[in-house]
């Protein structure tokens, strides 16, 4: 079996102590490729720097939404030139968060709109973080603003909305949230979503699966995910494995 991580934060200060430790045994842990995820400018270069020293990992780099608020110009020309390292493989996170908004909503739409426009035209997907955005986000889907080689993160929307973004040509990714007791709304996107247009991810260090939950979650818990994703698609959690590994290497052009 060989899985996936399509979204970890391995440069997490709470990875600093053992991170060595934790990308080394994902191999015995059939993790046999992830990404790791920027939030900001710093962090970007950290992951890049991660992805360099190992094989299979690899880097994505933008600015979350929670750091609109820093946001600045000359960011871009700086995203753009970590982006030309062949071990970036993505722009992101990127997107819209309205759960905490920790910048003003006008500045997370000004950095998302600028930040889009910057992965097409360096021809990368893009990953996409909506969180309680959905109102100012499909609007935009549906108006062709939105580039369709994008994934949608640790989606937690309806299916309504996630209808929307397939009709838009969008993967969707699911994170250990699938596993929780109360996660029978997000069930019913897993079932609806087609199979060539799922991947998995444990988002980590954040949010592990049961039966991890209230541990520091770590890329190698992503089984935990095909294996719900499995149970749910009717399937051996060996093939759920093999066809998400396959969709994220032709998503991010591994």
């Amino acid at each position: 079996m060989k899985l996936f991580d399509t979204h970890t934060h391995l440069e997490d200060k709470r990875f600093d102590d053992d991170r060595e430790d934790v990308i080394a045994e994902l191999k015995y842990n059939n993790v046999l490729k992830a990404i790791t995820v920027g939030t900001d400018i710093e962090t970007s270069r950290q992951c890049i720097d991660i992805a360099s020293k190992h094989e299979g990992m690899y880097a994505a780099v933008g600015l979350h939404p929670h750091d609109a608020k820093d946001f600045k110009e000359s960011d871009i020309a700086e995203f753009e030139k970590m982006a030309a390292d062949k071990k970036v493989v993505a722009i992101g996170e990127i997107g819209l968060d309205y759960h905490y908004d920790f910048s003003p909503r006008d500045m997370q739409m000004h950095a998302f709109e600028i930040q889009m426009d910057m992965a097409q035209r360096l021809n990368l997907p893009a990953v996409y973080h909506i969180r309680e955005a959905f109102g100012d986000f499909l609007p935009m889907v549906r108006q062709g603003r939105c580039a369709n080689n994008a994934v949608m993160h640790c989606y937690g929307g309806s299916l309504e909305s996630a209808k929307i973004c397939l009709d838009a040509g969008m993967m969707i990714s699911f994170t250990g949230v699938i596993t929780f007791k109360n996660a029978n709304k997000i069930l019913d996107v897993v079932k609806y979503v087609p199979i060539e247009r799922l991947m998995i991810e444990t988002d980590c260090p954040y949010m592990a699966p049961v039966p991890y939950r209230g541990k520091r979650n770590e890329p190698k818990y992503v089984a935990e995910v095909a294996r719900k994703m499995a149970e749910i698609k009717g399937i051996a959690i060996e093939e759920m494995a093999e066809i998400t590994y396959n969709n994220a290497e032709r998503f991010f052009n591994i």
